[in-house]
C-alpha cells in the first residue's frame, strides 16, 4: 500500500505499524503527526495515510522543507513560487507585512530595500522586534524571513531610492511591490519602474490608515500593469494613525496581488 512520509512518498506492506514508520524514518522525531493529527499511541496505517515526522526545535532539510512546502500548494505551483523575484520598495508597516507572506508562501528571491533604521515607534505595525531596535530595516527582515524559510535568497539593499538608481535595484524582480508612505515618494517610483520596464507589473497601496471598514480596501488596476491597494482616501493624520490591522489587510492583499501575477506570469 502507499502512505506518504513527510509529504514523500512510500511503499510498505499491509499491517505496517506508525510505530515501525517512525523508528524507520526518524527515530529521533518527538512528533508524530497521522493525517494532520499528533498521536501517542500506535495504530496500523491505511492505504493513503500521511505521517509526518518532527523533531522539536529541528530544521529540516532543504529537500524534506520543499516537500513540505510543495504540499501546501501543489508541486507545480510551488515551482513557479520559487523561481520568481519580488522586489519590495519601503520596509515599513506594508512593507515588512509584504515580506513575511511572501517569505512564508516560498517566493524564492525578495529584494528588500529601505534606508531607514528600526524605531520605537514602528513597533505598531511593522513586522520587527524590540532587539532590532537601531537596525537597518533592510538587514532586520532579511534576518527575521530567513527565520521563517532558511532556503529562500533575501536580497538587503540599505539605500535611498531614487530616479537614478530604481531600474538597475530592480532590474531582476518580476513584480514590484511599492510601501512608501509619502505620496511624492510613491509617483516617484511608479513613473521610474514603468519607464524603465513598461511590461512588468507594479502593485502600490493608497488610503490605508485608520480603522474604516474593511471592505473599503479593494485593489484598483487604472493603467495597464498598475495595480494600487486601498480606498484611495484615507490618509495617515491626527486621530487617524497607521494602524496593524488594515495596514495589514492592505499589505496581504498586495501580496496576494503579487502571488497572483507570478502564477499568471508562469502558467
Amino acid at each position: 500500500m502507499n502512505i506518504t512520509v513527510n509529504e514523500r512518498p512510500s511503499s510498505v506492506a499491509a499491517g505496517t505499524t506508525l510505530r515501525s514508520i517512525h523508528q524507520a524514518h526518524r527515530p529521533d522525531a518527538d512528533i508524530v503527526i497521522l493525517n494532520g493529527g499528533v498521536m501517542v499511541d500506535d495504530c496500523v496505517l491505511k492505504d493513503g495515510d500521511a505521517v509526518v515526522l518532527i523533531r522539536r526545535g529541528a530544521q529540516p532539510s532543504r529537500d524534506e522543507f520543499e516537500a513540505l512546502m510543495a504540499a501546501r500548494h501543489t508541486p507545480g505551483v510551488h515551482q513557479r513560487l520559487k523561481r520568481a523575484c519580488v522586489g519590495i520598495a519601503g520596509l515599513g508597516g506594508l512593507g515588512s507585512m509584504n515580506a513575511i507572506a511572501l517569505a512564508r508562501i516560498g517566493v524564492g528571491r525578495l529584494i528588500l530595500v529601505d534606508f531607514d533604521v528600526v524605531e520605537p515607534s514602528n513597533l505598531n505595525r511593522q513586522q520587527y522586534f524590540t532587539d532590532q531596535i537601531g537596525m537597518g530595516k533592510a538587514e532586520a527582515i532579511a534576518a527575521t524571513l530567513m527565520r521563517i524559510n532558511p532556503f529562500i535568497a533575501c536580497q538587503p539593499v540599505c539605500v535611498k531610492l531614487e530616479p537614478s538608481n530604481i531600474a538597475d535595484v530592480f532590474k531582476d524582480a518580476d513584480v514590484l511591490i511599492e510601501a512608501f508612505d509619502r505620496p511624492d515618494m510613491k509617483a516617484m517610483l511608479a513613473a521610474s519602474y514603468k519607464n524603465a520596464y513598461p511590461d512588468r507589473p507594479i502593485v502600490m497601496a493608497s488610503g490605508v490608515a485608520g480603522c474604516g471598514p474593511e471592505n473599503s480596501i479593494r485593489v484598483h488596476e487604472p493603467g495597464t500593469g498598475l495595480f494600487v491597494v486601498g480606498d484611495l482616501e484615507t490618509a495617515a493624520e491626527p486621530g487617524t494613525g497607521l494602524m496593524a490591522p488594515r495596514v495589514g489587510i492592505a499589505a496581504h492583499m498586495q501580496a496576494n496581488l503579487a502571488v497572483r501575477l507570478i502564477l499568471e506570469k508562469y502558467t
